[in-house]
């Protein structure tokens, strides 16, 4: 990789030498323009060259034209949250959440790429009309690696769940994927978000302040954050609307000196839309638009998504901040610009060349497949209801997501070309003797429709389209209508956004309960992009799917895997907990009682959990060493075997726990994942290497501190310690016990 970056590098300088290349030789270029200088010298010439005026305009998301510069206009806000959103069609991949649960980095990796190159082609193409506006450049407000502390957050869904591991390697693969690996040039910017302690009410975001420890902030809040700055390189990060610790993200001192001071953040920090003027509006911090700007500049929010810096001119000429202030900011921003190459020439540029006929192309669409079915968990599966045959003579398929294409999509989303839903998946699937009968059964909510039939004859259909067959799979859950951001939604179950019950709605419930009660074999298909309660169907339903909102082909991967062409491999990436009751407060950010890391109960489903149709065993766990010196890395290694009759992929996980800690630390942490396919009577050696950070405890001053003690590593397909239907397969966990020695060691 190093050869192949240094050979591109020459052939780039090669390239900038030829003047066939440049409108005019170097020497009659203002710097600026100049490709053969330094980054640095061009924005250090361009900015010298502007008016104070002309400058505040540039950190504004809707950043004007300076013609006497050639510097056109540029809208910096964009969304590819899980493919090119909101600028028309685009290939559309599982939602976040589902995206998580595939446990799959290098998955993630390829799904981000072809995002940037779907980015990549319509910029192009809008550029080449001269289309400058919202949602049509490369700077992309993606991903959103906020923890999701608690399922009642409705944005919960457009994250990687709830722990800070998996949120980081998720993160990492992301923003590489998206930005790729050139050696001058970014394909995309990622702009991890929001930046830091942020995860609901949603109701009261512009006014709450989320109070954390700082071993909360350290040990959950901020781990993923530093993973994409410091690994995946992000150009951008993104404050958020809430405070945190009495200081409004987008102005807080303590945050930005982590960013930029302890992990050498140098890109750029965009707000949240609307943050700026929530900093004096709602959080009352100040009190004038301008001294709301001038806080933020200072602090570190180079651009505004809004108007509210337009009132930096006022705040420099009332002396409230510098000029020299703000060229600080101007000069971040300017330099992702040149780094995604818009003021060189564009055969400079190797991305300008990719063609508009790379959107939505067949290659996109199997992919969108493949992440489909890899996030897909089983849940339970007593006495092998799955996979169904295909040569069934009537297959029932009832509930509100089984025919609904936008529950598909989630939110942040693109729009596919075509989609296919759960009945139309399944309907693909069958044999062409086999009946496919459908009914709604339920709205979501069981709220009146103006048409059709009511309640009780919606639910006598379903039953007498169950008795009809020889088996039904109900498509339930919620929807992207119901949980999301800052929504105007006000029924029960559901508030702003937020959720106030885990629970499968009432009237879904209440038509489970009665297909359930024909006796004949029920699969319940779960599509939401949080956790559900189903107490009662883990008691009754012999079979249960997760699907989240599976993106274009999540019908078509549904049916893979009902239907048994797919082998399920999925992992929960959040716990899914019996009650709401079994958590503290949801204003409370503090980390005790939530997450598998510190809730001390029973869940129904823990995360990490997910069943096969074929089985894994487990053995040899060793480490490198029994004992090692604070400090040390420790390799731990295992046996995989498949000793079913499938082929399929498991996801081996390693968990830490630390046994004699001087402080509080989590029950355990996940420190390991490795996503691995084995063919029947296949056998695997998986290696991981446990470094100090990973052993490590945040003592009281904040400090990331390994110390002497004794620690337990356990391995296995599913995290250990739980028992009930979450249990119910074959393989389980192995425990080693590793000693510490030595003095407590600081590290990073």
């Amino acid at each position: 990789m190093k050869n192949h970056c240094r050979v591109a590098a020459c052939v780039l300088f090669l390239l900038i030498c030829q003047s066939s290349i440049l409108p005019q030789s170097r020497a009659e270029l203002p710097p600026y323009k100049n490709p053969a200088l330094p980054i640095e010298k061009r924005v250090e010439d361009l900015v010298s060259r502007m008016t104070l005026e002309e400058k505040v305009s540039q950190m504004l998301n809707k950043a004007a034209a300076i013609e006497r510069l050639d510097i056109p206009a540029y809208d910096w806000w964009n969304e590819a949250l899980h493919g090119v959103a909101r600028a028309g069609t685009a290939t559309v991949f599982p939602q976040a959440i589902g995206l998580a649960a595939t446990w799959d980095t290098d998955l993630m990796h390829r799904v981000a790429d072809v995002i940037s190159t779907e980015a990549r082609a319509k910029y192009n193409d809008f550029a080449r009309k001269g289309e400058r506006g919202r949602y049509k450049g490369l700077t992309f407000w993606s991903p959103n690696i906020n923890i999701f502390r608690d399922p009642r957050w409705g944005r919960g869904q457009e994250t990687y769940g709830e722990d800070p591991y998996l949120t980081s390697l998720l993160g990492v693969a992301f923003v590489r994927g998206l930005q790729g690996d050139h050696p001058r040039y970014l394909k995309v910017v990622s702009t991890p978000k929001h930046y830091a302690v942020h995860s609901g009410p949603e109701p009261e975001r512009h006014s709450f302040d989320a109070v954390a420890s700082e071993r909360d902030m350290r040990e959950t809040y901020l781990p993923a954050f530093r993973a994409t700055v410091v690994e995946g390189r992000a150009e951008g990060v993104m404050c958020a609307y809430n405070r945190t610790n009495g200081e409004p993200a987008c102005a807080n001192k303590q945050l930005f000196e982590i960013l930029r001071r302890e992990w050498a953040f140098k890109g750029h920090v965009v707000s949240d839309c609307g943050a700026i003027e929530d900093i004096y509006k709602g959080h009352r911090f100040v009190k004038t638009e301008a001294e709301a700007s001038a806080v933020a500049v200072k602090a570190g929010t180079d651009l505004t998504c809004g108007g509210e810096y337009k009132s930096l001119v006022k705040a420099v000429k009332d002396g409230i901040i510098t000029e020299a202030e703000i060229d600080v900011a101007l000069k971040r921003l300017m330099r992702t610009r040149f780094r995604l190459g818009m003021f060189d020439p564009p055969e400079m540029v190797p991305f300008s060349r990719i063609p508009l006929s790379e959107n939505d192309s067949p290659a996109h669409r199997r992919l969108a497949l493949t992440a489909a079915r890899e996030s897909i968990v089983l849940l339970k599966n007593a006495n092998k209801t799955l996979p169904l045959a295909k040569d069934l003579k009537t297959i029932a398929v009832i509930g509100p997501n089984a025919d609904a294409p936008a529950v598909l999509l989630g939110n942040y989303n693109g729009t596919p070309s075509s989609s296919t839903t759960p009945l139309q998946g399944i309907r693909d699937k069958v044999s062409p003797e086999t009946r496919v009968v459908y009914a709604l059964g339920s709205t979501l909510t069981g709220e009146e429709s103006t048409s059709g039939p009511g309640r009780e004859k919606l639910i006598e259909e379903s039953v007498a389209a169950a008795r009809a067959s020889d088996a039904v799979v109900m498509v339930l859950g919620i929807a992207p209508t119901l949980e999301g951001e800052e929504m105007k939604v006000e029924v029960k179950g559901f508030r702003g956004g937020d959720r106030t019950d885990l629970s499968l709605p009432e009237a879904q419930e209440n038509l489970l309960k009665a297909v359930q009660a024909t006796g004949k074999p029920v699969v319940l298909v779960l599509m939401s992009g949080s956790a559900l309660a189903v107490n009662w169907a883990d008691e009754n339903v012999p079979a249960i799917v997760q699907a989240w909102y599976p993106g274009e082909e999540g019908g078509a991967a549904i049916a893979d895997v009902l239907f048994g062409d797919y082998n399920p491999a999925g992992r929960l990436p959040v716990t899914f907990y019996k009650s709401a009751d079994d958590l503290p407060p949801f204003e409370a950010y503090g980390m005790q009682g939530r997450t598998y890391r510190y809730f001390k109960g029973q869940p129904l489903y823990p995360f990490g959990h997910g069943l096969s149709y074929t089985r894994f065993v487990y053995g040899d766990l060793k480490t490198s060493a029994r004992t090692i010196r604070a400090g040390a890395s420790v390799r731990v290694s295992v046996d995989v075997r498949n000793a079913g009759e499938r082929a399929g992929d498991e996801v081996v996980q390693l968990y830490v726990t630390d046994v004699v800690a001087s402080v509080p630390v989590p029950i355990r942490s996940l420190q390991g994942i490795s996503r691995v396919s084995l063919r029947p009577g296949e056998r695997r050696r998986v290696s991981f290497t446990l470094a100090p950070s990973q052993m490590s405890v945040i003592d009281d001053q904040g400090r990331r501190v390994v110390e002497p003690g004794e620690f337990l590593i356990s391995v296995g397909g599913k995290q250990p310690g739980f028992v009930g239907t979450a249990d119910s397969r074959s393989t389980d966990t192995i425990t080693r016990r590793l000693v510490v020695t030595g003095k407590p060691t600081v590290v990073p």
